[in-house]
């Protein structure tokens, strides 16, 4: 049954990947896409096929990263935006817009200030778990509902000390949004994908472990705090690098586990692929959605996932 589901997942997967680029406002068709003196074919290479590989490359690496914090924290409900990880990239990388220095440094300071932001966040919420005694989802849950306001409440105050120029671009960056022209933009996340997939891949093991508790875990040769240590350390780069390119996008990391484990299986290295196929033709359908719906407008991305995505964490918090 699993194997079937798996095989179902994969084919819709691939299925997404090749489809969703023809489709949009006007659909284009495969003889006007290879014409490469029409422009039709421009938009299909430059601009539709580009934006379908990044959104695909930034949805499997938040489902990934996910499905990792789920392993760490043995909690299914955590998650990059739940967690106030995804805020705290935001912060960093907001701050860089708001001060300037967004394209400084060969135009590394911004996912440079996304990854200082989601490792503050990580910082936080690691040492409240273990200062806090009692019921593990509540204590991570409500420790990252109150580190995503007040990171939420800095954003809004760059927001508002801001010009209208950096305030605008703050505002839309700040709704979740998939931009690309050109296949160097296209690529910009693939860095993160690999290094989550890879990290989530080499540590399966340790993760598989981790589920059971630190003690087991221990007691099998894993040591703890260095593989968390190294975990936290990609995942947060990982996280930084996709904020910093798209703006923060909530939910993700949550419904491609789930949706994961009913194919896959709980094994974190089957798991880890199926969480990334599903997480990145997840993001690539909602979009196609966003280009597509409201046309000629685009609707920032995350809006469409935080409407889907918040009915689904009430609906496994209540199943729970």
């Amino acid at each position: 049954m699993r194997r079937r589901r798996a095989f179902v997942f994969f084919a819709i997967s691939v299925l997404v990947l090749f489809l969703c680029p023809w489709l949009g406002a006007s659909p284009i068709s495969p003889s006007d896409a290879l014409n490469s003196s029409g422009l039709e074919s421009k938009i299909f290479w430059q601009i539709r096929m580009p934006r379908v590989i990044f959104a695909w490359c930034a949805g499997a690496t938040f489902g990934v990263c996910g499905m990792v914090f789920q392993a760490i924290f043995r909690n299914p409900l955590a998650e990059p935006s739940i967690l106030g990880v995804s805020a705290g990239a935001a912060l960093g990388a907001a701050a860089a817009i708001r001060f300037g220095f967004g394209t400084s440094f060969l135009g590394a300071a911004l996912p440079v200030s996304a990854f200082a932001g989601s490792m503050l966040s990580i910082a936080i919420i690691s040492a409240l778990s273990r200062m806090v005694k009692g019921t593990k989802d509540a204590t991570l849950l409500l420790a990252g509902v109150a580190i995503s306001s007040l990171f939420s409440s800095l954003i809004m105050v760059f927001q508002y000390t801001g010009g209208a120029a950096e305030t605008h671009s703050l505002i839309s960056w700040t709704m979740g949004g998939i931009s690309a022209v050109g296949m160097n933009d296209g690529l910009r996340a693939l860095p993160s994908v690999i290094i989550s997939l890879a990290l989530a891949i080499f540590f399966s093991g340790e993760l598989d472990l981790m589920m059971f508790g630190d003690e087991i875990a221990t007691t099998r040769g894993v040591s703890i705090d260095r593989t968390r240590r190294l975990l936290f350390a990609g995942v947060s780069l990982s996280i930084a690098i996709v904020v910093a390119n798209c703006g923060p996008i909530a939910f993700l990391g949550l419904i491609a586990p789930h949706a994961a484990r009913s194919a896959a299986g709980y094994r974190h290295k089957n798991l880890s692929i199926m969480t990334a196929a599903i997480g990145g033709s997840a993001l690539v359908l909602c979009d196609t959605a966003a280009r597509t719906l409201l046309a000629p407008a685009d609707i920032p991305v995350g809006i469409i996932v935080s409407f889907l995505g918040a009915p689904f964490f009430l609906w496994l918090l209540f199943k729970r």
